[in-house]
């Protein structure tokens, strides 16, 4: 084993150390630094004036994103129809119209799973209709749409129309169709 040893110019062996303990005369923290002769007791604060507290010398905290009035407003917070309607109409139709075909799916908005699906572009449509978009093609896609609801026990369910879009046409046979085989729009 070997031991390390300071020389003997070491401050370390002229020093004196006593082994004693002393006992602290007050309970507090500054009691326990007794030989350090530092004074807690004596600590100022800075003058204070009236041009100093004025509210344009106050830096505002850096985790405020928003001044007190946007707070209040609450510019995000969604409304209670925003955070409820998922769980009031969960199941979400979806009719996609393109110049060839014709998607629908019914979703559940809580977990985005697909509960039905039908287009015009699967193999048992795509060659038995003559017209992959006309109204024929809707009424079936509505039926389909329908029946693989029921079978997966969706009995209602809503339909969002987009920003200035109206239920006639096409959407208006598909959705109608969806109502004649006895599904509930909500």
């Amino acid at each position: 084993m070997a031991l390390i040893s300071a020389p003997p110019s070491s401050p370390l062996l002229n020093a004196s150390f006593s082994c004693s303990s002393t006992k602290p005369t007050s309970l507090s923290w500054t009691a326990s630094f007794p030989k350090l002769g530092i004074s807690f007791n004596s600590v100022t604060s800075p003058p204070t004036s009236s041009s100093t507290l004025n509210k344009d010398n106050f830096i505002q905290a850096a985790w405020t994103r928003r001044s007190r009035g946007e707070a209040a407003k609450r510019p995000n917070r969604k409304s209670w129809k925003q955070r409820t309607d998922m769980y009031m109409r969960p199941f979400l139709l979806n009719v996609f119209f393109s110049k060839r075909f014709i998607h629908a799916k019914v979703m559940h908005r809580g977990t985005s799973k697909v509960i039905s699906v039908a287009t015009t572009n699967s193999k048992d449509l795509r060659f038995s209709l003559p017209s992959l978009t006309d109204n024929n093609a809707c009424k079936v896609i509505g039926n389909l749409i329908a029946e693989r609801s029921i079978e997966a026990d969706v009995y209602a369910i809503s339909y969002e129309p987009k920003k200035n879009e109206r239920i006639e046409g096409r959407l208006g046979i598909v959705i109608d169709t969806i109502k004649e085989h006895g599904i509930i729009f909500v």
